[in-house]
């Protein structure tokens, strides 16, 4: 009898036991999801009803016999790994947050750490279902060719995956001397003959592996919008016309980073040749500098960049070079290039771009006349006249930035003149005129300004929780969903927008108290810059 009950009791602890075990795997899976890429196996977090994957490796550690060289593939793998942390962000140097507007952008703040297994990308989606075929949103991070990460609070994508029902990935790669350094003259001329787009080749590289595997993410792999702002920008221009990027994404956005020239052989050169020196190598070390550590590697490139700011010039020295294969033409010169003809895109610039580089704020009308003299000659007080006209009440320093942004947008209206000018998709220009409310206004509608609404977050310094930044994150982000789904941005939120062509010039105005579409917007200040060729730029910022 005792033998019995015992019996029983032990296969009702069992019973118990396996019911609590079966509850809580259940709640694990729930809380952990479980997705199987063509790799192995990856555990991602829920957060707020989204799926996200932190630190998904596209290609292989970078570093060693691997530096300088183009992307090599992930290994498969057994059993199970985490995704839920952010991965390694490409060795940089530090921002600095001695100015009052980088500490807006929080370019500070990148998790994940420095070094070379940096080839990741971060992933935010509604669904699991292989059946769910969302619109995938690759996001470029900012910060040139020689900075920022994915990782970064302004890269997260879990409010627009939410918001739009739609995939967000942002990715990370290889940076600066690390992605972009031109060896072709070095010892080995054909073994690192694209080390100068190693950068960009990681990007087409984790294009590809998106195609691969994001139905597993319940994305549709024939629905891949790629989109950048400033650096992110000209990433997306250059992989317009990189062959190894084609076919891999169907829409592109490109915000305040028009691109119209690679770097020439030439003058990649002065550079590479410049870090060698640096670091007391030739063109024949090439294999001693793949051998250095990074950091040693990271201190020479700073260097080098310090003395570009102490000169007054970006810090960018190393940047995509017209290699002749990984990037056979200028992505837009003298035209649009032919093999994405048929992408949708969007380009779009801020109204005070250049407020973020621009630190005198105390500028008198005096000084903006000795700031424009040179540039305009005998017409200086015409030509402040019409910025004066046009925004009584902007505060000397903000109509020097107008006019100073107003000179480089020359760079985005080509590259949308020359993508239209093609006549096989549209292509769709907006302009951002709501003003960052950050210190008082006085930065107006800065560089960065829309990148917290395309994302469809307003914590961030440049807009902060209010009604008319939700607004503008509505309108913003609902046009690049829309866009990313069906090529066409328009929708419900939005008054009608229509394709860009030299001779309406048909532009989106965000602007308060509401967004409006006009005709040639502004037409009058391009067209007076369109007078001063020697003053307008090659291309526009992007850092």
């Amino acid at each position: 009898m005792t033998t019995l009950i015992a019996s029983r009791r032990a296969l009702i602890v069992g019973a118990g036991a396996t019911f609590f075990a079966s509850v809580a795997s259940a709640a694990t899976a729930d809380l952990f999801p479980i997705v199987e890429t063509a790799n192995g196996k990856l555990r991602g977090l829920v957060s707020g009803g989204i799926n996200v994957f932190k630190g998904v490796h596209y290609g292989a550690d970078t570093s060693g016999r691997n530096r300088f060289m183009p992307p090599q593939p992930v290994k498969k793998w057994s059993g199970v790994r985490d995704a839920l942390n952010y991965g390694n962000i490409c060795p940089q140097v530090s921002a600095d947050r001695r100015r009052d507007y980088a500490n807006l952008i929080f370019n500070d703040i990148q998790p994940g750490g420095m070094g070379e297994n940096c080839l990741n990308c971060n992933i935010w989606t509604p669904s699991l279902s292989r059946a769910a075929r969302k619109p995938v949103l690759v996001r470029f991070h900012g910060g040139g060719f020689y900075g920022g990460s994915s990782n970064s609070p302004g890269m997260d994508g879990e409010m627009m995956s939410r918001f739009g029902d739609c995939v967000v990935v942002s990715v990370n790669h290889r940076l600066s001397a690390f992605g972009f350094l031109h060896l072709t003259d070095s010892g080995d001329p054909a073994a690192f003959g694209q080390s100068g787009m190693a950068g960009m080749l990681d990007l087409s590289a984790c294009l590809k592996w998106i195609g691969d595997n994001i139905e597993a993410f319940g994305g549709d792999p024939g629905k891949v919008m790629i989109f950048g702002q400033s650096g992110g920008g000209a990433k997306v221009s250059t992989l317009m016309a990189m062959p190894s990027a084609k076919g891999l994404f169907h829409r592109a956005v490109q915000m305040s980073g028009a691109r119209l020239r690679a770097t020439t052989p030439a003058d990649a050169k002065v550079s590479s040749d410049t870090l060698l020196k640096a670091l007391s190598m030739s063109g024949s070390d090439v294999r001693k500098l793949q051998a250095i550590p990074f950091y040693d590697l990271l201190a020479a490139q700073a260097d080098i960049e310090a003395g570009a700011r102490s000169r007054g010039e970006a810090p960018g020295s190393f940047s995509p070079v017209l290699e002749g294969v990984a990037m056979p033409r200028h992505p837009f010169d003298p035209d649009g290039p032919a093999m994405t003809a048929d992408v949708p895109m969007i380009i779009s610039t801020t109204l005070d771009e250049r407020t973020y580089r621009q630190a005198n704020f105390d500028q008198t009308w005096d000084g903006v006349k000795a700031m424009l003299r040179p540039r305009v000659g005998n017409a200086t007080d015409q030509v402040l006249d019409m910025y004066r006209t046009e925004d009584p009440k902007a505060s000397a320093y903000l109509i020097q930035s107008r006019i100073i942004s107003d000179q480089g947008r020359g760079a985005s209206v080509t590259q949308a003149e020359r993508k239209a000018a093609q006549g096989k998709a549209p292509a769709y220009v907006y302009l951002w005129k709501s003003p960052s409310p950050a210190w008082g206004g006085r930065y107006g509608a800065t560089h960065a300004v829309d990148v917290g609404p395309s994302m469809h977050e307003v914590r961030g310094a440049l807009h902060g929780p209010n009604p008319n930044s939700e607004r503008l994150a509505d309108e913003l982000s609902s046009a690049l969903v829309a866009f990313a789904r069906t090529g066409d941005p328009n929708n419900p939120r939005l008054p009608r927008w229509e394709p860009y062509d030299a001779t309406r010039r048909t532009t989106l105005v965000f602007d308060d108290p509401k967004s409006h579409v006009d005709a040639d917007y502004r037409g009058a200040f391009r067209r007076l810059w369109l007078q001063y060729p020697a003053t307008r730029p090659a291309a526009a910022s992007s850092d």
